[in-house]
Formats: C-alpha cells, sequence, structure tokens
C-alpha cells in the first residue's frame, strides 16, 4: 500500500500555527540539492479530483524560497495544474534555479508523483527596496467590510479561519457581482518561520473558493443534492489538517452555504414564474431547467505578491472575488486581498475549466 509522505510524519510542533505544520517540507538530499517533499500528508477536499491545489501552490512557493537570498522577496509566481494529485502518495517538489541577477531572481518549481508533473510555476523574486527612493505608487482601498472583534483564533477546527462577508450587486448581471471573505490562519505563526511562512500562508487559502466564484456569480449550487454531499465525503482520502468533527462542520458549512444561494434563487425563480410560464411552448420545457455545474477544476493560478513584509497571515484579511468573463467551457476570476491594515497585499487571478451538466440527447 502506497504511503503519504516519503518518511514517517514527526509529532505536531505545537510551537507553530497549524498552517506551518501542514505545509512543512523535509530535504530530500538523495534526490538532489533542491528537492523536497511533503511531510505531512496532504487534503483530499470533498468532491475534488485530488489534493487541495493550494498546498501545491503553498508547498512550491516555500522551496523556491529556501534557494533564494535572505534579502529577495517573491513578488509574483505564475502556476499551471497539471494533473490531480494523488493525497496517497508523496509529492516531490524540484526547484531549477533559472536566473540569480542583481535585482531579480528567477526559480521554476516543479511538483511531481510518479515521475510525472502534476504543477508546475514559475516565481520570480526581487531585492528589497531596490526600487528607490522615487517611486510612482497607488493601491485600490480595501472595501468597508467591518472585521470580527475576536483577538485571536480559537483552537481546533482547520488551518484557516473564512467568514463570508457578501456579495456586492447581488442582482446585478454576474461579471458585476464581487463576492467577499474575510480569512486568517489560526494561528499565531511562529517567529522562526519568519515572513516566509506568512507568504506560503496566503499562497496556501489563495486557491479557496476561487474558480467558485465563476458558479456563485450565476447562482449555480455546487451541490444538487445531500447524494451528492455524501459522495464528496466518501472522496475524502489522508484529510491531514481535518478530523471527523471538521469533516461534519465543513459539510455543515457548505450544506448552509447552498441553503442560502438555493433561497435566493427560489425567490427569483418565483418572481418570474409567470412570465416564464407564459413564454414555454409545448416540448419546451427541458430547454428551461436550471443548469447545473458538472465540472469545475483549476486550470492555472498567478499571485502578484505586492507588499510581501507588510502583512501577518494570522491577522484577519479581506478578499474580494470578480468573474469578468466565461465561456467555452472555462472562466476567469480576479481576486484582491488587503491586510487589516488597508494595505492591498496581493492581486490574483485564476482560469478554471466551469463546465454545466449536458443534457443526455435520445
Amino acid at each position: 500500500m502506497a504511503n503519504s509522505t516519503l518518511f514517517d510524519p514527526p509529532p505536531l510542533d505545537d510551537s507553530k500555527a497549524p498552517i506551518e505544520n501542514v505545509l512543512e517540507l523535509t530535504p530530500v538530499t538523495d534526490f538532489g540539492q533542491d528537492v523536497f517533499t511533503n511531510t505531512r500528508p496532504l487534503w483530499h477536499p470533498p468532491g475534488a479530483r485530488g489534493i487541495y491545489g493550494g498546498a501545491a501552490i503553498a508547498q512550491s512557493l516555500s522551496a523556491a524560497m529556501r534557494t533564494v537570498p535572505a534579502d529577495f522577496a517573491v513578488h509574483s509566481m505564475h502556476c499551471y495544474f497539471v494533473l490531480a494529485g494523488d493525497s496517497a502518495i508523496p509529492i516531490f517538489y524540484h526547484v531549477e534555479r533559472v536566473r540569480d541577477g542583481r535585482s531579480f531572481v528567477t526559480r521554476t518549481v516543479q511538483a511531481r508523483q510518479r515521475g510525472r508533473a502534476i504543477f508546475t510555476t514559475t516565481l520570480s523574486f526581487s531585492r528589497v527596496n531596490s526600487g528607490g527612493e522615487k517611486m510612482l505608487e497607488h493601491a485600490v482601498l480595501k472595501p468597508g467590510v467591518p472585521l470580527p472583534s475576536s483577538p485571536s483564533s480559537e483552537p481546533g477546527g482547520g488551518p484557516f479561519e473564512v467568514v463570508k462577508a457578501g456579495i456586492v450587486n447581488r442582482n446585478g448581471e454576474p461579471a458585476d457581482k464581487k463576492i467577499r471573505y474575510l480569512f486568517r490562519a489560526r494561528g499565531p505563526i511562529s517567529s522562526a518561520g519568519g515572513y516566509q511562512a506568512h507568504l506560503s500562508a496566503l499562497a496556501y487559502i489563495s486557491d479557496s473558493r476561487f474558480i467558485g466564484t465563476v458558479a456563485q456569480a450565476h447562482e449555480l449550487a455546487r451541490f444538487a443534492s445531500p447524494a451528492e454531499l455524501r459522495k464528496f465525503l466518501n472522496a475524502l482520502k489522508n484529510p491531514s489538517d481535518l478530523d471527523d468533527e471538521d469533516i461534519k462542520r465543513v459539510l455543515a458549512e457548505l450544506k448552509e452555504e447552498e441553503a442560502v444561494d438555493l433561497r435566493h434563487r427560489l425567490q427569483g425563480h418565483l418572481d418570474r414564474a409567470e412570465e416564464e410560464k407564459s413564454k414555454l411552448q409545448p416540448g419546451a420545457a427541458n430547454e428551461n431547467k436550471t443548469p447545473q455545474i458538472g465540472m469545475m477544476v483549476s486550470l492555472d493560478h498567478s499571485i502578484y505578491f505586492h507588499n510581501p513584509r507588510a502583512f501577518r497571515a494570522d491577522e484577519w484579511m479581506v478578499s474580494e472575488m470578480e468573474s469578468p468573463w466565461a465561456g467555452e467551457g472555462r472562466g476567469l476570476v480576479i481576486s484582491k486581498i488587503w491586510a487589516r491594515d488597508g494595505t492591498l497585499i496581493a492581486t490574483c487571478t485564476q482560469e478554471g475549466v466551469v463546465r454545466l451538466k449536458q443534457e443526455s440527447k435520445i
């Protein structure tokens, strides 16, 4: 039987935040100077084809940062999800030192399983304070979203706390909607992890609910029935950052989220019922069924880190997601992330496959 890690995982380090334990890497010197592997099993989310993509993003970033001088900080990474990652076997992260310049450093990372690339990313690092004394500066302002008043994370649960913060233009066109979340790592993140641990944590959470924004903008349910939820639960493998109670909590949150969206959709359908009924022609009923998501998979993911040392991932951050385009069975989403003090710390983009269930032809 395959093992989910190359080496037996050490005990959890209580001096570190849960996300630090989740993302811990182990060097594999027998394979090369810049090869690393996941220290602990990785999470396979409900309904996903493989491991949570944010883990591959964050661990690739962490691996690359280990090969870069301390006075350089990442400013961008561009990722492609090539194959679904299998949580039942180890992942090997191979870092290539592409270029070391005076102002910029470039790295590529390939995450591999069974000798094949499942994920690849190119990262660029810039020397800290290399912009000069005079610089052009501007940034989008943080939305006026009230932050929770709790001073610190409660123990237990997954590595992040996530709170829905509303939808702007909820009754508007899909391209005009903005979906907001608040999130923070359950912490505190250790001082030993340095600012790199906060960057890796941000990279991890940046993939959460991202391509799902396309479905939300169209008010389409991800889960069509309790039976589908049960199927997704059965698909869970090696949920290292979730215990049984956490899994139940995740499913409860998903059910509640679906219920809220369903109520909103039903109200809209009721408002249009008479109008739609009058337009229906004999034999056209099947053409007016509410569409359902058939497949939703991330293809690529980019992060622009604007202020890599100006935030803490264990403090509340604000995310605002929008989808400017969907078509050809794909969708594009843009996310902006602000720190608690209003600093714009990252802009992310993601494109993914978003296909509807097709009616079977008789």
